[in-house]
């Protein structure tokens, strides 16, 4: 989003390659049990970076992405963090990260004409190779996906009235803007969020759905060719203000996904936060017993059709019934969540809060 609403971040990468982390986890010096005894185990991360961009491999492989070019790697369930921060990327904010395995990964930096970018690594992080770099100064990158190892679509806040849609067909090494006569008009002020890295997902080989925000009506878009034609559909969430919206979406299949949102300003209420739908987002439903606050982020847990956590600045939220309705388990902040197989999630936030999903 090109406001400086979400511009607020905190801190910088460490500098050094490795860092170092306690096995044990703790969170405000206590730990806080959820679904079936599992709990946020918390990472030292060695950074006081703020990580919007989290990208859950496996239970030991994990990358995140966030302020001041920072990019971070572990391949030790998080007991070690490797600093492999592209050079010269102190300037840039990395609010995604989409990776392949513990050596290819792809990041997003956000902002307005040349401020948003797009990196690969082949080697775990030790080169990295710029593929994208905006220059259409009306152009603001914030969210990218992949369908598989080769199809990805990145998408921009509306230029001349439509959001510009980025496609790649490589794994991310090279991209192309998508003709958008298939896109529908945006509304005054609508944008989507970097807040999470979620505001655009893709769900098996054709299907993705892009978040926004800021405008009259909170909406979800959806596409079922990979980004060439959509369809808008409303959403029952916070609107009619730059800083409301929905923030984060995810899909356990093609037809089954949450929505979660709301106000992202501390001293705001957000009563109307999570919404989902059955249909692929054709419509939407609130949430009977929605989140109590603000969230950013979400997730299901893998081999799990009901069960997905929720994450905000003011704690995570775990439901058991696809998103119908929820219940605060933690209240640490984090900004994003990400999961992979067994069992393998993760979160991310500020001040270089990365924890791992782990039974007491």
């Amino acid at each position: 989003m090109r406001r400086t609403v979400l511009a607020g971040l905190c801190g910088a990468a460490l500098a050094g390659a490795v860092l170092t982390a306690p096995a044990q986890a703790r969170t405000g010096g206590q730990e806080h049990p959820f679904a079936g005894g599992l709990s946020w185990q918390l990472k030292e991360s060695g950074s006081d970076a703020r990580f919007r961009g989290l990208a859950a491999v496996s239970r030991d492989t994990a990358w995140v992405a966030g302020a001041k070019g920072t990019v971070l790697r572990t391949s030790d369930g998080g007991r070690t963090w490797r600093d492999v921060s592209p050079p010269g990327a102190g300037s840039l904010e990395f609010r995604d990260v989409e990776a392949f395995d513990g050596r290819r990964a792809v990041v997003l930096a956000i902002g307005e004409g040349e401020a948003s970018r797009v990196l690969r690594t082949d080697d775990g992080g030790a080169t990295w190779t710029e593929s994208f770099r905006n220059t259409d100064s009306r152009a603001f990158y914030d969210c990218m996906t992949f369908f598989d190892r080769r199809h990805g679509l990145a998408v921009s806040d509306p230029v001349d009235g439509r959001y510009r849609i980025l496609s790649t067909a490589d794994g991310g090494r090279s991209w192309k803007v998508l003709p958008n006569t298939g896109m529908p008009a945006a509304q005054q002020g609508e944008a989507a969020f970097a807040a999470s890295g979620q505001c655009l997902v893709g769900s098996g080989p054709r299907d993705v759905w892009l978040a926004t925000g800021g405008a009259a009506r909170a909406r979800v878009l959806h596409s079922a060719d990979r980004g060439l034609t959509w369809r808008a559909t409303d959403v029952p969430a916070p609107a009619g203000d730059p800083a409301r919206g929905v923030f984060g979406l995810a899909f356990r299949d093609r037809t089954h996904g949450i929505a979660v949102g709301g106000d992202h300003r501390a001293d705001q209420a957000s009563p109307k936060a999570a919404a989902t739908t059955r249909d692929g987002g054709r419509t939407w439903r609130p949430a009977g017993q929605p989140p109590a606050a603000y969230r950013s982020g979400v997730a299901f847990l893998p081999h799990s059709r009901a069960t997905a956590l929720a994450v905000g600045p003011t704690g995570t939220d775990v439901t058991s019934d696809g998103g119908r309705t929820w219940r605060t388990v933690d209240p640490g902040s984090y900004d994003t969540v990400d999961c992979a197989g067994a069992k393998g999630c993760w979160a991310a936030g500020e001040k270089g809060r990365i924890a791992r999903l782990e039974r007491g």
